[in-house]
């Protein structure tokens, strides 16, 4: 499959991707993520492993969006937890605001 990232076009199949990322650690999950095989890695560390690239290069939807058309399951990041915020932070960010100062 042809996808663009970072402004460069790649050739992508699923078995060269499974190849790529064999043997190689899972880095701790903050933000978006991606299950290759039996292992869930940071979308930005599978991205820079396939591609070369260095992961400011690209952003996690670029390689998310190319890693799903091959059938990989991506997965968003979690949200922060609704006990860590006060009612007022809360209400601001379902309005799509800015947060409050404290």
């Amino acid at each position: 499959m042809r996808c663009v990232i970072a402004n460069s076009p790649f050739y992508l199949h699923k078995d060269d991707v499974l190849r790529a990322m064999k043997g190689v650690r899972p880095e701790p999950v903050s933000g978006a993520s991606v299950t290759i095989g039996r292992r869930t890695y940071p979308v930005k560390q599978a991205g820079e492993v396939i591609t070369g690239q260095d992961r400011r290069d690209f952003t996690a939807g670029e390689v998310s969006r190319a890693l799903t058309k091959l059938g990989f399951v991506c997965h968003a990041p979690a949200a922060a937890p609704a006990a860590d915020r006060s009612p007022v932070s809360t209400a601001s960010a379902l309005l799509g605001g800015a947060q409050p100062m404290a």
